[in-house]
């Protein structure tokens, strides 16, 4: 795991030219980041703990949802 140091309005560019995905620091408050995500659109972010239950829930009522499916959901709330 690469460990990097960044401050508020600081950012990350991870990818190649064209697949590019900017992480940026927002704001820093107590024990919490907040970080902005440019990324291109087929890309999918999803927080970890999400990810982890929906493939924890495979094979359950959730079947045939994707960590995909599942933020394009959430997004649409």
């Amino acid at each position: 795991m690469l460990i990097l140091s960044r401050k508020k309005g600081e950012a990350l560019v991870l990818g190649t030219p064209g697949g590019e995905i900017e992480l940026t620091v927002v704001e820093v408050a107590g024990d919490k980041v907040r970080l902005g995500i440019k990324a291109p659109g087929d890309v999918s972010v999803l927080r970890a703990e999400l990810k982890q239950t929906a493939e924890e829930n495979k094979g359950s009522a959730a079947k045939g949802i994707t960590p995909e499916i599942l933020a394009d959901m959430l997004s649409k709330k």
